[in-house]
């Protein structure tokens, strides 16, 4: 079976609640952001993916984005999200970079975030980006992995109130 990148469809509601109450449960924040936000009803979850990926009506200080889960082909378990910024405000430059990912706790260090970060870079180059900023805190060292392993340069560390932010560049 093949691992892709997948926009939401109405089909991935009961994952959608699944992956999100698993990272409640491990009392984990929700990452990406961009994989629930504020929201509880996935219906309107949706029409804010749709707004994002359009570029519309979105709210000021935010970019265009684009969320993906990340799934075998042919299977509904969704094995992680990531959350590809098509622009880069004050704020992304600094702390948040273009992509934020994560993969659901029970499937982790199987290779998963790795493969997800390679296609999504994949999509930055269809949308002509030609260079990613990809953050991560500090003490995240396998986050550093798999952007070290998909092409990072380190840049800098950034202090973000208690925590420090490693900046990495990726060349497309």
């Amino acid at each position: 079976m093949r691992l892709k990148l997948i926009f939401p469809t109405e089909e991935f509601e009961e994952e959608w609640k699944s992956i999100i109450q698993e990272f409640e449960e491990t009392q984990e924040k929700v990452k990406p952001f961009a994989l629930k936000g504020p929201l509880d009803n996935y219906e309107k979850y949706l029409e804010n993916a749709c707004r994002y990926l359009k570029g519309e009506n979105i709210p000021e200080g935010r970019v265009p984005a684009g969320v993906f889960f990340l799934i075998y082909e042919g299977e509904k378990r969704i094995l992680g999200s990531i959350d590809i910024r098509y622009g880069l405000n004050d704020y992304l430059f600094t702390i948040g970079g273009n992509i934020g990912y994560s993969i659901r706790p029970s499937e982790r260090k199987k290779g998963y975030a790795t493969e997800m970060l390679r296609m999504g870079l994949d999509i930055c180059r269809e949308k002509c980006i030609k260079k990613v900023l990809i953050t991560c805190n500090k003490s995240n060292i396998a986050s550093a992995k798999v952007i070290i392993k998909n092409g990072g340069v380190f840049e800098n560390e950034i202090p973000d109130g208690e925590e420090i932010v490693q900046r990495y560049w990726i060349e497309l």
